[in-house]
């Protein structure tokens, strides 16, 4: 056993000789092209003799015995060794795997014996250790054969209780700060108050929401210049020839699937999949994905040739509708399309340097990404995708697709269950093309509940429950988080004209107006919530696992830090409800992958919703932060001799919320910093170990403590450097959060994808805050020092 950071500890070979195998260091940490050499000169009686050792961390083996001015020398370079007060024994080994999966572990567990006075079994896995006489070993790894396991062990009682107790202390006085003694927080808080009862702030709304207004506009206007390309009349014959009614295709895509990473879902969500990667729509021509889906299966020939899938805006994708031969304005095309008169595949050429490459430029990407979603498509047709029928006896409750068992790769040995799984679903498709003949879906509906029923008798262990298929299904359809960023935003921008003409002339309209607008906004807040109650309730775990789930929860976090500061300023409402869109929108681009999918053994455990939810939450309030900094700004853009006065008040308002807001932020990434540390010693035994998702949010840290405190150092005081500074510190949250997922390796990688390449937004967006830095500099100097 060793010590992945910390102390070593090397059990000698009879304590570690197990009877189903044994437990030990992986053969690539003591073979000699991973060690260490140490040369050394050993002088003894007037004779000098040079060794070289071999070692490192886990090996502890001395050197064979040799001579020196008549002395036995026996060397070693390694760990120190110890030896334990008691003995363990490894019983057995058991990785469990996502069902249907080879290399995706759900868990792995060591079942040992601890040999002591009084002997007793224990299970060790992650997240769950064994803590015996000071003594704790950490589930750390385990061999590729899954017959040995390694184990990392840690002894620091009293040092460990000490660091939690001092963890704690910390956490108490942190959240103190907000509420208890005279704190600046406090200050800033009763500072407030007073100004509240000063006339609203939002003149600096009405240029950022003018100018957020014509963006959203441009985009409208994009989308509605486009006409679906109409279909041949044939193709149109061939479409209704294959069309399902609603409600079949409803109990349809009740019918569960396992998907690649061992998930099992209902066939409903994998078609809405689908339809959205393929064409970027939740509808084609009035149906529904799951019906789109059955006439996939019923004529896949059509599909081919069916203009569906959708490209890039034009300009963002010229290349590629150059190669592929369709004109600049055509956004939707066909799979036929990639194919020249040969059957070549037209993208091949391109798409062997795209793969080799671990950076692919913008070309590059987009091929790989209409490569993918064609392989998506080709899936679908050829039917690999429908894997619902379970394997008899199958250990680790693989499912498989009738194309899959055709091909000859699983054996079934019961007979007639091979051919039920053969022929049914050829069957189900033959009587549903009889059914929309005669509009008689009798026999297609009993094949359903044949299917459901057989997945019942075979697959009971890894079915879900019918209330989560039926949750699933739902939220599915409500697609909640599509559609709240275009309600945030056009709720937001209209509460920000309001709040302006609020400005320049008092009318009760305005003011019931903004009341109206505000309870929309509480009644999107609390279906955000809703949406992710329910996909904790479908997934089964916190909604803050992966890089989609964590942009909902930063935006949910967002917005309702902007509610509670609300009470004090209705212009941070509306502020926060559009970033919030913005956030809601980021999550929903193509890089993103909204799909719901299985935890990774290290983030099952209640640690994800404790730090997690903190450290992520606290990127909310300095989000709030980093907009107010914005609108700050530009209210100091629009300050003259005229309005100077009210200008002033209204940004003493503004820099007094965003001080708040950012202290709540930094108090909050603090504490969520140091439960990660105590998360990794619960699951590796070690607190810090500069991976670089650890490195960057102690770097926000230090970051946001020092925008916090500029106001006592000389040269940095003033309403504009703070708001500034509040802005660019907004970057080292978008690397923590974003950079790290997607550009560096480490533990904290588990939510990234293929590398991206960095958009060409994120350098005209720092040439913008550049801009806005400094005419709002020299506006400042101009209307504010004396």
């Amino acid at each position: 056993l060793y010590n992945m950071g910390g102390m070593q500890f090397v059990l000698p070979e009879p304590l570690v000789q197990g009877s189903y195998g044994v437990v030990s260091v992986p053969e690539n940490e003591i073979t000699p092209a991973t060690q260490d050499a140490l040369v050394l000169k050993i002088s003894s009686n007037g004779e000098t003799v040079t060794k070289k050792l071999l070692g490192g961390k886990g090996s502890s083996n001395y050197s064979d015995k040799f001579k020196v001015g008549g002395l036995d020398f026996s060397l070693r370079y390694g760990s120190k060794v110890y030896q334990l007060p008691f003995s363990i024994k490894l019983n057995d080994f058991i990785a469990e795997k996502y069902p249907g999966t080879e290399k995706s572990y759900a868990s792995f567990m060591s079942k040992v014996t601890v040999e002591d006075e009084r002997p007793f079994d224990y299970d060790i896995f992650m997240n769950h250790i064994l803590d015996h006489k000071g003594y704790r070993f950490f589930q750390a790894s385990f061999d590729p054969d899954e017959r040995g396991t390694v184990l990392s062990v840690n002894h620091d009682f009293w040092g460990t209780w000490i660091t939690y107790m001092g963890y704690f202390l910390l956490y108490i006085g942190l959240m103190g700060i907000m509420f208890f003694g005279k704190t600046r927080f406090k200050e800033l808080t009763q500072g407030l108050d007073k100004l509240k009862k000063q006339k609203a702030v939002a003149s600096a709304i009405m240029l950022f929401g003018v100018i957020s207004l014509n963006a959203q506009g441009k985009t409208q206007d994009g989308d509605h210049n486009h006409q679906n390309t109409p279909s041949q009349q044939q193709l149109d014959s061939l479409l209704n020839a294959s069309t399902v009614t609603k409600e079949h295709a409803a109990k349809f895509g009740e019918l569960v699937i396992q998907d690649g990473g061992g998930r099992m879902k209902p066939l409903n969500t994998f078609s809405s999949e689908l339809l959205r990667k393929l064409s970027f729509k939740d509808i084609y021509k009035d149906l529904n994905a799951d019906q789109v889906f059955l006439s996939m299966m019923l004529n896949p020939a059509l599909w081919y040739n069916t203009e569906f899938i959708a490209l890039d805006k034009k300009g963002q994708n010229d290349s590629l509708r150059g190669i592929i031969g369709v004109e600049g304005a055509q956004k939707y095309v066909k799979a036929t399309d990639f194919f020249d008169s040969k059957g070549a595949y037209k993208l091949a050429p391109y798409l062997q340097d795209a793969y080799a490459t671990s950076t692919p430029n913008k070309f590059q990407q987009d091929y790989k990404d209409v490569d993918l979603r064609l392989g998506l498509l080709n899936r679908a047709l050829s039917g690999e995708i429908i894997k619902i029928f379970p394997l008899l006896n199958d250990e680790n409750n693989k499912w498989v697709s009738a194309v899959e068992y055709r091909s000859g790769q699983y054996k079934v040995p019961d007979s007639l269950y091979a051919n039920f799984i053969k022929n049914a679903v050829p069957y189900y498709l033959h009587s549903l093309q009889s059914a929309i003949a005669n509009k008689d879906y009798t026999e297609s509906d009993k094949l359903l509940a044949a299917f459901h029923q057989n997945q019942l008798n075979h697959g009971s262990e890894v079915l879900p429950s019918e209330n989560r298929v039926k949750a699933e299904i739902i939220y599915n359809k409500l697609d909640i988080f599509n559609r709240l960023y275009k309600y945030y935003a056009l709720v937001g921008i209209l509460m920000f004209f309001v709040l302006v003409f609020t400005i320049f002339k008092e009318r009760r309209i305005w003011n019931i107006a903004t009341y109206f607008f505000k309870g929309i906004i509480y009644i999107f807040f609390i279906w955000h919530t809703s949406g992710l109650i329910l996909r904790w309730y479908i997934s089964g775990h916190a909604p803050w696992s992966d890089a989609y789930e964590s942009i909902l929860y930063v935006s949910w976090a967002t917005m309702g830090m902007g509610l509670l500061l609300g009470r004090k300023s209705n212009m941070t409402i509306a502020a926060s409800a559009f970033v919030t869109a913005m956030l809601l929108w980021i999550a929903h681009q193509s890089w993103v992958d909204p799909s719901i999918a299985n935890l990774v053994p290290v983030l099952d455990s209640y640690w994800l919703m404790i730090h997690v939810a903190v450290i992520v939450g606290s990127y909310g309030p300095l989000t709030v932060g980093m907009i107010l900094g914005i609108v700050s700004l530009l209210l100091i853009i629009l300050t003259n001799t005229k309005n100077k006065e009210r200008m002033e008040l209204n940004l003493k308002e503004l820099t007094i919320i965003n001080e708040l807001s950012i202290t709540v932020g930094l108090i909050m990434l603090t504490i969520g910093n140091f439960l990660g540390g105590q998360w990794a010693n619960e699951s590796w035994g070690r607190y810090w170990g500069w991976d670089p998702k650890e490195t960057w949010a102690l770097i926000s840290i230090m970051i946001y403590a020092f925008v916090i405190h500029t106001r006592l150092v000389p040269g940095l005081r003033g309403r504009w450097t703070f708001n500034f500074l509040t802005i660019l510190a907004f970057g080292s949250i978008m690397m923590t959060y974003f950079g790290v997922n997607f550009y560096l390796v480490g533990l904290h990688s588990y939510a990234s994808g293929s590398q991206v390449i960095t958009p060409v937004f994120i350098w005209y967006t720092l040439f913008g805050v550049l801009l806005l830095g400094g005419i709002s500099y020299w506006r400042y100097k101009l209307n504010y020092v004396k």
